[in-house]
């Protein structure tokens, strides 16, 4: 299974580095989503400090749902999905390895997104283990629930308006749970942040084990 998960992680970044498609697109949507937030509350300064945390993870969300779209295009093209199925790769392997590839492009965004909340906002930090550490485990769960909700929403015509029905609510704990773990590591909360990392960790955990366990039933459904 990891064998097969390292192989479909790399095929997709591969494909992701050869596109430039998260560079050209993805990153300056996620930007520009920050800057328009930062314009919304440009008037009230002290307000636009405290939501800084919430209005990040809208823009982690807004390009995870890019990333997943753009990850199940690369395979409803030219029926590559039937190639996998074909291919005797482990169900499971092929579930982690597409979240791995999702996970590592919305880390790449983060990052940029992080310096430009530094930048925009002007917040401070606070904590550097819990901000890592919950952003780790909010981009597993996002990554988890979207290829999952991606693949059971691949051979629907209407996948590309369905799969943020479908997504926003069930990413919407991880959101509020990754802002309060946020307002602790950037000092504007007295809430214990560990404890809503630790609510994110149960989060990834439920739905990268859904994941592998229905990813074969899923790929029979597309």
């Amino acid at each position: 299974m990891w064998r097969d998960a390292l192989l479909v992680a790399g095929k997709d970044l591969r494909v992701e580095g050869r596109s430039k498609v998260a560079l050209n697109q993805v990153v300056p949507y996620a930007l520009v989503v920050l800057l328009l937030f930062g314009f919304a509350f440009d008037q009230d300064r002290p307000l636009l400090v405290q939501a800084a945390p919430g209005l990040f993870w809208l823009a982690v969300l807004f390009s995870g749902l890019l990333a997943v779209q753009r990850s199940f295009a690369i395979e409803a093209s030219d029926g590559a999905v039937d190639g996998l199925r074909l291919s005797g790769l482990e169900p499971a392997g092929i579930f982690l390895g597409k979240a791995a590839a999702v996970g590592l492009q919305l880390m790449g965004v983060e990052v940029l997104l992080t310096g430009g909340v530094v930048v925009l906002f002007h917040t401070q930090l606070a904590g550097a283990g819990l901000l890592v550490t919950s952003a780790l485990l909010s981009t597993a769960g996002v990554a988890g629930a979207g290829v999952a909700y991606g693949a059971l929403s691949m051979g629907l015509r209407a996948r590309e308006t369905l799969l943020p029905l479908l997504l926003a609510p069930v990413l919407a704990p991880v959101v509020l749970a990754a802002t309060e773990a946020w307002r602790a590591a950037l000092g504007l909360s007295t809430a214990d942040g560990w404890r809503w990392s630790a609510l994110l960790g149960c989060f990834a955990a439920i739905y990268l084990a859904g994941g592998v366990l229905s990813f074969g039933a899923l790929m029979e459904e597309t």
